[in-house]
């Protein structure tokens, strides 16, 4: 079950800060813009958890 909530978790806050960029770029807000990459950095790596959960059966 856990690989599951990682990867969901991952993907809405890849959505979440792909939207952040999208507005910080569109009102000329450069700290919504890094905050955005921030968030999608920690979306990608949350779903690499996912998978590693995925893999290893959620032993850890």
């Amino acid at each position: 079950m856990g690989e599951f909530v990682d990867k969901m978790k991952g993907a809405t806050n890849e959505a979440i800060g792909k939207t952040k960029v999208a507005v910080g770029k569109s009102t000329e807000h450069p700290e919504m813009v890094t905050k955005g990459l921030a968030q999608e950095a920690k979306g990608k790596a949350q779903s690499k958890i996912g998978t590693v959960k995925g893999k290893l059966g959620d032993r850890f």
